[in-house]
């Protein structure tokens, strides 16, 4: 019985020594060398730092940085990628909720490291030396599959820091139904897109090992030059693009793909946010043959809870389902306590194996998120409230709607503004567009990037929603924000439109 992600690696480094692991823009491991750099490192930790604590790594796009990752679980403890470029106010309070035993990070941000003032070493100064065997053995057989393997922080409604802690058996749980219901294999090239303190990257690290597959770190760069990206993606010959939601509308709304050929990608999947069908329209035209999934799940039910292999045609405007559970995960829609009947918005509720072991250092937001299931008071069985509310459709699958606070009243009647948004996505000319609610002015406000202009947009909406419906602003930008995540920033848009609006 696999206990620990580690087995994924030392599989791969058994069976496919020599081919390639993760490779960025100038550097690669293959699976051997992946294995001894971590072991190497991992036995320095070991020597240094505490068993079962939280080892914090400066993480870029660069193979190394997973080595750091790697070393971290080698040495019995359990790794935290933070993003090396946010603000320091922030990193400072990830680090002071966090304790970590100390900081792994690259030369290049080695001065960053001594002005965190926390015990530090330099990834790329440990990967030559011998492996300790013997101290890794004795650590690593300390290591539960329910310990954890990664804390991510999310900023979380509030804006504040939290620390989400994912164990060894959500992981593998992940790992092993991802591979088979999406179809991967040791000939698949995996083309990186989210950061690895990102919790989409988990697919793009576990799936590479767990399949001895290739992952391919697309430097951040290309998504600024969608012509250099597909080359990109090309030359590295990527069969596979299991990226966040938001690149894959970015890619489509380009016009990239009209004019420049995917060679070898054959299944593409998007998750994050919600899919719009418009999109999805622009990437079907141009690879026809591909496999095209749309993934659901936050971060703390390890990843994705749902998914939809797309089998049919959706008219631009359509919503695309988030379909059924993930294996091993049930999905209950809740009003309250109460189960919802078919047809009726409920908030998306998640049980099985996959929950997270709740927030770092937080035991009240754990247990208020993480709670006793309501449909059975007989024994401990808990589930994870998202926040998010869906609903059953017809067809049998399940339709992601929009936030809980995403719902308001207005002119009498209750209103998602994912419905707004979701009818924004098929005018033509909007390529990204976000709905606000101004509660004192008692309006709805949209912000959209693209060619249209307010009139048009105006005239597009009325054809689509009941007056009501109607946004009563409208604010065209060249580009709308996103946060580190990759999704748009709702409490940057909201703090400068809403207090520009209502002052």
């Amino acid at each position: 019985m696999q206990t620990n992600v580690l087995e994924y690696l030392e599989g791969a480094a058994r069976t496919h020594p020599d081919k390639t692991a993760f490779a960025d823009e100038k550097a690669a491991f293959t699976f051997s060398q992946f294995r001894a750099a971590a072991r190497s490192l991992g036995s320095d930790l070991a020597r240094r730092w505490r068993a079962n604590r939280p080892v914090a790594v400066l993480a870029d796009r660069q193979a190394e940085s997973l080595v750091g990752c790697f070393a971290a679980l080698y040495a019995g403890d359990f790794y935290v990628p933070l993003d090396r470029k946010m603000p320091r106010a922030r990193l400072a309070a990830v680090l002071a909720d966090l304790a970590p035993e100390g900081v792994l990070c690259s030369e290049a941000d080695r001065a960053l490291a001594e002005e965190l003032g926390l015990p530090f070493l330099v990834i790329g100064e440990h990967l030559d030396g011998a492996a300790d065997d013997t101290l890794l053995a004795q650590r690593l057989g300390r290591v539960l599959d329910v310990d954890p393997v990664y804390l991510i922080y999310t900023s979380g409604s509030t804006g504040a820091p939290k620390g989400i802690v994912v164990t060894h058996r959500g992981v593998i749980d992940l790992a092993e139904w991802l591979s088979g219901a999406l179809g991967y294999s040791e000939a698949d090239v995996i083309g990186n897109q989210t950061p690895f303190y990102f919790d989409a990257s988990v697919k793009d690290i576990y799936l590479t090992l767990k399949c001895a597959a290739t992952c391919q770190i697309l430097p951040k760069k290309l998504f600024m030059t969608p012509v250099r990206l597909v080359e990109y993606l090309n030359e590295r010959k990527v069969t596979a693009l299991p990226w966040a939601t938001s690149a894959f509308h970015l890619v489509a709304a380009s016009g990239v793909l009209e004019g420049h050929r995917l060679n070898y990608v054959n299944k593409v999947s998007a998750g994050g946010e919600e899919l719009l069908a418009s999109d999805l329209n622009v990437w079907k035209r141009a690879l026809p043959d591909c496999a095209y999934v749309n993934l659901y799940g936050p971060t703390e039910i390890t990843v994705d809870c749902a998914w939809y292999l797309v089998d049919r045609e959706f008219s631009d405007g359509e919503p695309v389902p988030v379909g059924r559970p993930c294996a091993n995960k049930e999905i209950l829609l809740l009003d309250g306590d109460r189960p919802c009947a078919p047809g009726e918005p409920g908030e998306i509720c998640v049980r099985g194996i996959g929950l997270s072991l709740g927030y770092y250092n937080d035991p009240d937001k754990t247990a208020a998120a993480f709670v006793q299931n309501p449909c059975n008071p007989h024994y401990r069985d808990l589930i994870y409230r998202t926040g998010d509310i869906g609903v059953w459709g017809e067809d049998g699958l399940l339709y992601f709607q929009n936030r809980r606070d995403g719902q308001v009243k207005h002119m009498g009647y209750r209103i998602e503004l994912g419905e707004i948004e979701r009818a924004l996505s098929g005018c033509a000319g909007v390529t990204d567009a976000v709905c606000l609610f101004d509660r004192a002015g008692e309006r709805i406000l949209c912000c959209y990037a693209g060619a249209a202009e307010e009139g048009e947009v105006r005239r597009a909406l009325k054809e689509r929603l009941p007056k009501y419906m109607l946004p009563g602003q409208f604010i065209r930008l060249e580009a709308l924000p996103h946060n580190a995540n990759g999704k748009i920033d709702r409490p940057r848009l909201k703090e400068r439109y809403l207090h520009e609006s209502s002052s």
